[in-house]
């Protein structure tokens, strides 16, 4: 087996996992129009509190059987970015989160949801992976040319806080890129080729980690537990919604309670993608568990990128074989550089939310937006990481 080019995996060197396509030049026709325009419509009406009144009563019924079929790629996900703000935003728009969510919403996003190979609510890859355009077409992916495109409340902080993984996903293309390349010299004992690549991935590591340290400059803590993250959550290990939610008019579904995990960073295939290069394993538990079932959250040609890295690196022991300190020292370098990444995600956890003020059920300062207990997770994983280095 080799690993494909970047393409055959929705991906390349210039975006990564980001969209390949031009989002903000993507149109509908007929009702999907009028959705999209509902949906836009979002910061204006949310904070009237009555979000759901105006999702019910405006909202256009579609045939989810034959209104999704003339879609292209692009214009499914474009619609499940829509769908799936509007379903988070019903759900946690107002106070007291509702456990049915009305057929006007539940059918279609579920409908998307299967032609997509996700779950039906929002997901890391509509939030921020199809979720941005850039200003000048002819500039780079960076902080100062990216805007974000459906919100939920708008303004500084959010955005900053969904355009810095974009900044972040795009950063990494060239380290996803070099996969292939890495694996494929060490199958061919060629040990220098193996170091010069581990070392500019380490630099380009570097700039993915100052990227991060970004994220304060313009997103307040108080202000993303208070006006970013309520609207992010799941219904999985929620104790606002114990039972999850009811998908109202899914005939598959019955009349029975759906339980899905909310938006969280750590559904970015990023590091996932570098535990799988560097051959990171992490210890069989619950909180492994939680990593295993994030998988599914991906879409699914990343999900394969990230399974095909995983069956054939073996660079972990033939760096160990090698006896090469300089090799060594380049494959440290790459652990280290994720160490400090997932470090640098601990402190924000700790800060952004859980050093705030408990508000409300469904965003709990000690329960992720994904349902687990993040601090643990994160110090947990970061710690296995670390635990990879090779002695010199």
């Amino acid at each position: 087996m080799t690993i494909l080019a970047l393409e055959n995996y929705d991906m390349s060197s210039e975006r990564g996992f980001l969209c390949h396509y031009d989002a903000s030049q993507i149109n509908f026709n007929d009702k999907m129009r009028e959705v999209r325009d509902i949906a836009l419509n979002l910061p204006k009406i949310i904070t009237t509190g009555k979000i759901r009144d105006y999702l019910n009563d405006n909202l256009p019924i579609l045939d989810v059987s034959s209104d999704f079929d003339g879609l292209s790629d692009a214009e499914l996900r474009m619609a499940m970015i829509h769908y799936s703000f509007m379903v988070q935003s019903y759900i946690w728009g107002e106070p007291n989160p509702p456990n049915i969510l009305p057929a006007c919403l539940a059918q279609p996003i579920v409908a998307l949801s299967d032609k997509l190979d996700q779950p039906p609510l929002m997901t890391y890859s509509g939030y921020v992976l199809d979720n941005w355009a850039k200003i000048d077409k002819n500039k780079p992916i960076n902080l100062d040319n990216i805007y974000m495109i459906q919100n939920f409340l708008a303004g500084q902080d959010e955005a900053w806080f969904v355009l810095v993984h974009v900044a972040i996903e795009a950063h990494a293309g060239e380290v996803l890129a070099s996969m292939g390349p890495i694996i494929e010299a060490s199958q061919n004992d060629d040990s220098e080729t193996v170091q010069n690549l581990l070392e500019a991935n380490a630099l380009r590591w570097a700039g993915i980690n100052a990227i991060f340290d970004r994220m304060p400059e313009k997103c307040d803590p108080y202000i993303y537990f208070e006006r970013v993250r309520p609207y992010i959550h799941g219904w999985k290990d929620n104790p606002a919604l114990p039972d999850g939610i009811i998908y109202e008019g899914v005939e598959r579904y019955g009349n029975k309670a759906q339980a899905f995990r909310g938006q969280t960073g750590s559904q970015s295939s990023i590091v996932p993608s570098m535990d799988a290069l560097l051959c990171v394993g992490h210890a069989a538990d619950p909180l492994r568990e939680y990593l295993d079932q994030l998988h599914m959250y991906r879409s699914p040609k990343h999900r394969k990128f990230i399974e095909d890295i995983r069956a054939k690196s073996k660079l972990r022991s033939y760096v160990e074989n090698a006896n090469n300190v300089g090799l060594t020292e380049a494959y440290n370098s790459n652990i280290q550089a994720v160490a400090d990444f997932r470090t640098r995600h601990l402190e924000y956890a700790a800060s952004y939310i859980n050093k705030q003020q408990k508000q409300a059920d469904g965003n709990d300062t000690d329960i992720g937006t994904g349902g687990t207990p993040f601090m643990r997770y994160l110090k947990k994983h970061r710690d296995e990481t670390s635990a990879n280095l090779i002695k010199v």
